[in-house]
């Protein structure tokens, strides 16, 4: 199942992408700041990421800066209030894929994380094999030759990525 790490810190809205995001076929988790974000994507690992501009603590330009540093490849999608050409030049210059201006439609943004996961070529089955070595992500398996092998969270995210 695809994962999307939802990065809003209106509670309010927070639940409601998240509950959207589930009720259209994708398993959604939610935070309320990039602190809490950098916790979960250290121990889960996520095939896209939406995420405000505007939160206390940290501005998103600098997690998806951070993120991106991190990950060359995971969709990240800017949902914010701000509809500046500034925010969106900066937003995409730091390697954002996609970037909505709130009040935002659900079913838009349903439509553009199921973009996103296409042009990533993520698919609902998150599996890969290269060579002899084959892992799931789901299960959160690696093997080599058919022989489970052992990981910890962090190697099987490092080789999956």
């Amino acid at each position: 199942m695809v994962i999307i790490l939802v990065v809003e810190d209106d509670a309010k809205l927070n639940q409601i992408v998240c509950a959207y995001l589930n009720d259209s076929g994708y398993e959604a988790k939610g935070c309320l700041n990039a602190n809490d974000a950098y916790d979960l994507m250290y121990n889960s690992l996520y095939d896209l990421i939406i995420s405000d501009i505007m939160m206390l603590k940290i501005d998103d330009f600098e997690f998806a800066g951070t993120v991106r540093q991190i990950n060359k490849t995971i969709p990240i999608l800017f949902m914010t209030a701000k509809d500046d050409i500034f925010s969106k030049q900066k937003g995409f210059q730091l390697g954002i894929d996609d970037y909505m201006v709130k009040p935002m439609n659900l079913d838009e943004l349903v439509i553009r994380v199921g973009t996103l996961l296409r042009r990533a070529n993520i698919t609902e089955e998150r599996k890969m094999t290269v060579g002899n070595l084959s892992m799931d992500a789901d299960a959160v398996t690696a093997t080599v030759n058919n022989e489970k092998i052992s990981l910890t969270l962090r190697e099987f995210n490092i080789l999956y990525v």
